[in-house]
Parts: C-alpha cells; sequence; structure tokens
C-alpha cells in the first residue's frame, strides 16, 4: 500500500500536514493501511475523504497526567479527551496504586486495552510518596520491575522523594535504574544548584513543578526536560513559557497533571494549553510540536508524535486553528470524533471492578472533640498558607486567635488500616469561615482531608462531612450545621466516580458553586485541599502524621 500497489483503506486528501521535523506545513494527501500512515501523495483507496484544506495534525500528547485526578473512570476520561484532540497520554497511575497496589494498576491497564486511545501507564515510584504518609499499599523496587515487565511500563513515574534520591538512598538508586533504556518522570519543585545537580545525576531526567521562570531556565540549561503545566490547582504554562519563546521548545512539552472532568468539558486538555501558548505569543508549530511530537520524543511513543509513513494514524483535522478544537479525530485510522462530539460506540463501556469499592477504612467515625486541634497557650501556631493558582504552601507562624488572619482548623485522617490516626493543624487563606468541605481525595496516600471554620462549629461540621464520606465510600462533600450541602460522590477507590463526565462535572460545579457562596474564592478550592497532604512540595504539609515541613524534612508540633 505504501509503494502504492494496492489500494489503501483510507485517503485524506486536501490537507496541509504539520511536519515538526522541518517545521513547515505541507499540502500533500495521507494514504492510510491498517491504522497506520501508509504513505504520502495521491494513491487509489477504498475510501477517500476530502478534508477541504484543513490543517492535519497529530494527535495531542499529555506529558504527564493522574487519570484519578480527573475523578472519571478510564472509558469516561477517553470520551472527554478525544473529541479535544488527546489520542494519548503519558498516565502515572500512583494514586490509586496508593489506594489499591498493584491490583488498581492492573484494573487501570486491562481498561486501558480495550480503549481507541493510547495509555502509556508509568511504574509508580513513590508509593507512597514519602514516609511521612500513610498509603493503602507500598511498592518496592521489586514491583516497579514488575510493572515494566508485566504491564509494559513506559517507564519510571514522577520520582517525587527528591531529598531520598539526592541523598543516595539506595532503594531509590534501584528504582532508577529499574528503567533502563526507559524514561523517568520527576518531581523537583523548586530545586537548583547542587541539588538539582545530585537529582540529574541519579539519572531523572523531567520536571513539571518549576516554581519561577529562572528555575526553569536552569533546569533546561542542564539537560533536563521541563513540562509545561495547566491543570485545575497548577497553572504555570503561561509564567514559565517565556523560556520557550526566548530558547525555542527544545525538551519541553506540555501537560495537564491534575485537571478535572467540568474543564475538560468547558475549556478542553491539550488543546486548550495550546491554545493558551499561541495567545502568549508562542510560535504556532512550536506550540503544537510540543503537544504532539517532543512529549512522544520523551516518552518513547516511537509511533506517535508525526503524521510521516510508519506512525500510527492519529490525525487532527483543523477546519480553522484559531481555537485548536479539531473538527475531527482520527484515532489508529478510525473516526472517533466529530464537531466535539464522540462518535457513538466507539469507546466500549469498561466499568471498573467491585474491588475498587468500599476503599474507606475508618477506625470509628471521629467525634467533634477527636477533630478539635488544642489551641497553643500562647496562642502561636505553625500554619499552613495557602495561595491562589499553585500547590506550594508557605510557612507560617501566626496567633490562631486574631480574628484578622484567615485561619481554619484542617484534619488527616487514615483510613486504610483502621489506625485511628488524626493530624491536626491550621490552615490560612483558604477562604472557609463556617461550615466544613473534606475530601478522600488526599495526596499521595488519599486519607480523609477535612477543613472546618475555626469557631466552635467547625469540628461538629467537620465529624459530620467525615461520617458522610464513610457511607458513600468515598468522595468529596460540603457541611454546614450539620447539613449536607454539595457532595460528589467517588466510590472507585475513594478517587473515581463510576458516572458520565457529564454527570460527574455537574456535581463539581455545583459542590465549587456552594463553596463560592460560603466565601472560598480560590480557584479549584477541593483541588488545592486534596494537595495539603502531599509530603513532597515546601513548605508546610499535613498528613495523619501530623505537621510536616518539608524544606527540613521532619515532623513539627503545631504550637511554636
Amino acid at each position: 500500500m505504501a509503494r502504492g500497489d494496492e489500494p489503501a483503506d483510507l485517503l485524506v486528501t486536501g490537507g496541509r500536514v504539520l511536519s515538526p521535523i522541518t517545521r513547515e506545513w505541507v499540502s500533500t494527501d495521507l494514504a492510510i493501511a491498517d491504522g497506520v500512515i501508509a504513505g504520502w501523495g495521491r494513491r487509489d483507496a477504498l475510501q477517500t475523504v476530502d478534508v477541504g484544506g484543513a490543517a492535519l495534525v497529530s494527535g495531542f500528547i499529555d506529558a504527564h497526567m493522574h487519570l484519578e485526578s480527573t475523578k472519571l473512570w478510564v472509558d469516561e476520561f477517553v470520551k472527554g479527551a478525544l473529541p479535544c484532540g488527546t489520542t494519548a497520554v503519558a498516565c502515572d497511575p500512583h494514586e490509586i496504586a496508593n489506594v489499591a497496589g498493584l491490583d488498581g494498576v492492573a484494573a487501570v491497564a486491562e481498561a486501558a486495552e480495550k480503549m481507541p486511545f493510547t495509555f502509556g501507564l508509568a511504574a509508580s515510584s513513590c508509593v507512597p510518596a514519602s514516609s511521612f504518609e500513610s498509603p493503602g499499599a507500598a511498592f518496592s523496587p521489586a514491583d516497579i520491575r514488575h510493572l515494566i515487565t508485566e504491564f509494559n511500563a513506559i517507564g519510571i513515574g514522577e520520582v517525587m522523594n527528591y531529598p531520598a534520591v539526592i541523598s543516595g538512598d539506595p532503594t531509590f538508586r534501584e528504582i532508577i535504574a529499574a528503567a533502563g533504556w526507559r524514561s523517568v518522570d520527576g518531581h523537583a519543585p523548586g530545586l537548583r544548584g547542587s541539588q538539582l545537580d545530585a537529582y540529574l545525576a541519579a539519572g531523572v531526567e523531567s520536571d513539571h513543578e518549576c516554581f519561577a521562570l529562572d528555575e526553569a531556565h536552569e533546569k533546561r540549561q542542564k539537560g533536563m526536560w521541563v513540562f509545561l503545566r495547566y491543570g485545575s490547582a497548577c497553572k504555570d504554562l503561561e509564567e514559565l513559557l517565556p523560556t520557550v519563546l526566548t530558547n525555542g521548545p527544545t525538551r519541553t512539552a506540555m501537560c495537564t497533571d491534575d485537571r478535572e472532568p467540568h474543564q475538560i468539558r468547558t475549556i478542553g486538555h491539550i488543546n486548550h494549553c495550546v491554545r493558551l501558548a499561541v495567545a502568549a505569543g508562542c510560535n504556532e508549530i512550536d506550540a503544537l510540536i510540543m503537544a504532539t511530537f517532543l512529549p512522544a520524543q520523551f516518552h518513547n511513543f516511537f509511533h506517535l508524535g508525526q503524521l510521516g509513513p510508519g506512525y500510527q494514524a492519529d490525525i487532527l483535522v483543523f477546519d480553522t486553528l484559531a481555537d485548536y478544537r479539531p473538527a475531527v479525530v482520527y484515532q489508529a485510522g478510525r473516526l472517533v470524533a466529530r464537531n466535539g462530539a464522540i462518535i457513538p460506540g466507539v469507546v466500549p463501556a469498561t466499568p471498573a471492578p467491585d474491588s475498587l469499592r468500599n476503599r474507606v477504612h475508618l477506625h470509628h467515625n471521629p467525634s467533634a472533640h477527636e477533630l478539635t486541634v488544642e489551641e497553643p497557650a500562647n496562642g502561636m501556631a505553625r500554619v499552613i498558607g495557602v495561595t491562589q493558582g499553585t500547590v506550594r504552601t508557605t510557612y507560617l507562624e501566626l496567633d490562631v486567635r486574631d480574628p484578622s488572619y484567615d485561619i481554619a482548623r484542617i484534619a488527616v485522617l487514615e483510613r486504610h488500616k483502621k489506625t485511628g490516626r488524626i493530624g491536626l493543624g491550621y490552615v490560612a487563606n483558604f477562604g472557609l469561615t463556617r461550615g466544613a468541605i473534606a475530601s478522600t481525595v488526599c495526596h499521595d496516600a488519599h486519607n480523609v482531608m477535612v477543613i472546618g471554620a475555626r469557631d466552635a462549629s467547625g469540628p461538629e461540621d467537620m465529624a459530620v462531612a467525615v461520617a458522610r464520606l464513610s457511607e458513600i465510600g468515598g468522595g468529596q462533600v460540603l457541611v454546614h450545621e450539620g447539613r449536607i450541602l454539595a457532595e460528589v460522590p467517588l466510590p472507585i477507590a475513594g478517587l473515581m466516580s463510576d458516572l458520565t463526565l457529564d454527570s460527574v462535572a455537574d456535581q463539581i460545579e455545583n459542590m465549587e458553586q456552594t463553596a463560592r457562596d460560603f466565601g472560598i474564592a480560590i480557584d479549584a478550592p477541593f483541588m488545592l485541599l486534596s494537595f495539603l497532604g502531599l509530603s513532597v512540595i515546601p513548605d508546610l504539609r499535613i498528613t495523619d502524621l501530623g505537621l510536616i515541613d518539608v524544606n527540613q524534612w521532619k515532623q513539627v508540633p503545631v504550637a511554636l
């Protein structure tokens, strides 16, 4: 068929094909056979489609994401991503791994195999993220090797415990070595200088957690890949984009990391990242390359990233590139979406196994007294400070009795092994002055995180919220005066819904509107809430063990 001796399955005529290597648009026809680009130019075909001058681009690739953060099971995520032009992802399943171990990863992998989509599953390196967290499962280097050999993992998932890597921890040396020729994804918030040198010398290759432009520039200078991210809580793409504008797109790619379904429904997926980059001054071809060819290069998706002969026929057809929403999407030569809608019957239903349900195992439903943090004698306490648009926290020392400060209570309850452990503390600048919000999505160990008002009513509502999460098998809730005002049930491992994308998106939008009505002005408050337990992002975090000073890498008391 490539020679033209036999008719191709499909001939796409009248298009302009993006060549990422020569950085140009080429007017040519595309012949497709057995789901692969067989060749360029006119030839016989069983079916011909004229796209009338449309731009043809290889399918978008998300360089780093977590399926669980979409709150959707595999099939519903694919239904949402394909119409946006995303046909492949590099997916680190460490969220479900922290809850359900290898069985959780196996369930995702089994469902993913049935999809008209490329799921590159990474071998999650940090289960748990650190010794300060209490997950439902833990991975050894042997488990990592098992994921690579038996699950065909694309590489090592983000290596989050950067202090252990920098110190030369032998376990992480073994984990990184297990990658062999495969990619090693990183997580290096704020790393500079000799610490960054050590992290890179250990074998880590990428980062999606840059705090500042000069940090991203240093990392690229030293050969590190930098992923430009725009998720629900972390939105650094535009801030870091000048490194591309000044120095070109080499060793950069786009990712969502953590993006919720109502945003996929409204603003899109990787196509939204492309749109933002171009609007911020990025050359259109550079933006498209960062969404296609470059992520394929990093993750060794040898069959993806361009539309040359021999590559998989993941084709995006753009009648106009104005908003980067494809009019038509082909995956492996098959029509899968048109005009923003999935083609009926393309995505098979693949329900999650029952073994992933009923994963909230509290020792008991706590009383309000158990969720009441003891006020320091002098009022002075270490307080977690939150900031709009970033999951980095600040280390604050505040008088928690001072009403001028925006302070709320916070607690984390171990939910996997019925230990009864509860970590208590304070959080500032969240905007919660009444009621309580709670979630079983709590990176990365995914215990129960709950924030309540500073006054005496807070612990009462916190207790109601925790009990409700236990009752529904996990999710997110908002409580006021003992009543459940909004909730998003997440019965699959306490992380994902079994409903459709639209249903989950509606629930989240209702939840966030209710939160805004309560005065919480932070975007994606539940996404931000979920990161307050992640002990590998500076400065101050909280787990079921208590407050964690990430910069000093130790547990610290609440009271000063």
